[in-house]
């Protein structure tokens, strides 16, 4: 092979393949073990908390070799979780180490932590396979210059450089791995689909998910049970993270490792605080989507897919604000910077076919829909969180992800299984007690992403399948940004048709060189 041609571009040669064939070691001995010339070779750009949260499953996946991390953070100072040491926990877990971090009461996360759980889980788990120790890039333009063999990205880093990772390794040709939301801007958004299209390459959206529960609903809706679908309400308890009515004023130091620059990428410069930073980035427009990019996609992904959704015809919302006093006047902060503690948003979808036209709702902040009738009529309440489908003859209500959808009210719900001759659910089982080997277990929705790069069918998140609901949850940035206006959406012209002066929040202002 030629030393100035990579693996990749090797494996996608022609002559190569003509010329070679690779004996898997399966083959010559070794059940379960991919030969190296088989596997993935993936790097983790961002390696916070969720990254570590999800991390185990990919490690364990013989099909994939994590040989690069790279994080802004080296020390990881800051860090926060949702619960004491849930983290650190995990991680014991995980590496099989009981003592890892003892007597350290700080969040793990970053560059350093990143590269010694690799290192730690296959010296455990994989330590029979040759390999050297993971890299570590602070800039990720650097480790995709230099580490060569990376055929695969995941992102994992704060929304506002989620296309400025995605485009520089879809430019090189290799696979993506994306949290959401694909970008926090429409027109970034759009520009990581097409550099899909144009690479043709596998992706994945991780919030994405075939959406057994949702199907379940939507095939009740389809057998005529509630008329005609005319609306769906999804709420969430989100956000779980600090909500920001002004902007810092004060300017602490950066702190030691932090490349405070790097972790701007694309954004205009602004002092640093941490008020911004880890999970805190949700709260602002300029680096986060709020709470229906965070949680939104996880729901609605499945319901847009089902549904063969385009984007929406117009998005509105009602934000709450936040009130100071001034001069003794008590005054409305005019907030355009970050997003509000609570919402709601509705977003209006044209017919298409036989299906009518569509109202999704989306709440968050302990904000809910009404109860329905059927519902107080049993004296029953809505849960924290939850999914409602509205027809012009009945409702379903289910969890969050439409989870055991149910027919209201629960006699409707006995003659619709004494209809279709479904049994009644069996009663809870206790729980199983769970195994000894705490190894961790590739996930399903790992397994999707990873049989679509190895060569199988594009998986059920691929970025082609993103458009409208990035268009959905992006304008309703917009809306809520605009303090609830209403928008109306052109979306094959790309423009909010109403307010002209909205379309400037499509994108945004960029630091020189970041352009997209």
């Amino acid at each position: 092979m030629p030393t100035d041609m990579n693996r990749r571009e090797f494996l996608s040669s022609a002559a190569a393949a003509a010329t070679f064939t690779i004996v898997p070691r399966r083959v010559l001995g070794g059940a379960g073990y991919v030969a190296p010339s088989d596997k993935i070779t993936l790097a983790c750009v961002g390696f916070g908390t969720q990254a570590i949260r999800e991390i185990g499953g990919i490690l364990a996946s013989p099909d994939v070799e994590v040989v690069a991390v790279c994080d802004v953070d080296r020390d990881g100072a800051g860090y926060l979780e949702w619960g004491k040491h849930q983290i650190r926990d995990g991680i014991r877990r995980m590496i099989d180490n009981p003592a890892w971090r003892e007597g350290v009461s700080a969040v793990p996360g970053g560059l350093r932590v990143g590269k010694e759980i690799v290192d730690a889980f296959y010296a455990k788990w994989r330590g029979d396979e040759p390999r050297k120790g993971c890299a570590t890039y602070v800039d990720f333009r650097e480790l995709l210059e230099k580490e060569k063999d990376v055929t695969a990205v995941k992102v994992m880093t704060p929304d506002h450089t989620h296309a400025a990772i995605s485009l520089a390794a879809l430019k090189r040709g290799m696979n993506v791995i994306v949290h959401k939301p694909l970008a926090n801007r429409v027109l970034e958004a759009r520009a990581v689909i097409e550099a899909a299209r144009a690479a043709k390459v596998a992706t994945h959206f991780l919030p994405a998910s075939e959406g057994a529960s949702q199907k379940q609903a939507l095939d009740m809706v389809a057998s005529g049970a509630i008329g005609s679908l005319r609306e769906i309400h999804n709420w969430s308890m989100r956000p779980m993270w600090p909500q920001f009515a002004t902007v810092p004023a004060d300017t602490p130091p950066v702190p030691a490792g932090f490349d405070w620059t790097l972790w701007l990428g694309p954004s205009l410069d602004r002092p640093y605080h941490p008020a911004y930073t880890h999970t805190n980035f949700r709260s602002w427009y300029e680096f986060g989507g709020g709470s229906i990019a965070d949680m939104g996609h996880y729901s609605l992904w499945p319901i847009f897919q089902m549904l063969g959704l385009d984007a929406p015809v117009s998005v509105e919302s009602s934000p709450t604000h936040v009130c100071e006093v001034k001069d003794d006047i008590c005054v409305r902060i005019r907030n355009d910077y970050s997003f509000p503690t609570a919402c709601t948003v509705r977003m209006r979808f044209a017919a298409r076919g036989s299906r009518p036209a569509l109202d999704i709702y989306w709440y968050d902040g302990g904000i809910k829909p009404a109860v329905p009738d059927e519902l107080m009529a049993e004296n029953g309440e809505l849960a924290e969180e939850g999914m409602l489908f509205v027809g012009d003859a009945g409702r379903i209500l289910g969890g969050f992800r439409s989870e055991n959808p149910q027919l209201i009210p629960e006699a409707k719900m006995r003659a619709y299984r004494a209809a279709n001759n479904i049994p009644e659910p069996a009663p809870p089982q206790p729980r199983q007690r769970a195994e000894q080997d705490n190894r961790p277990r590739v996930s399903p929705r790992d397994a999707a992403w990873i049989e679509a790069f190895k060569g199988g069918p594009r998986s059920y998140g691929d970025f082609l399948l993103a458009g409208p609901i990035c268009d959905a949850v992006n304008l309703a940035a917009i809306s809520l940004r605009l303090g609830g206006r209403r928008l109306l959406w052109d979306a094959a012209a790309a423009r909010i048709t109403n307010l002209p002066e909205a379309n400037v929040y499509l994108t945004r202002d960029y630091r020189p060189g970041w352009q997209v």
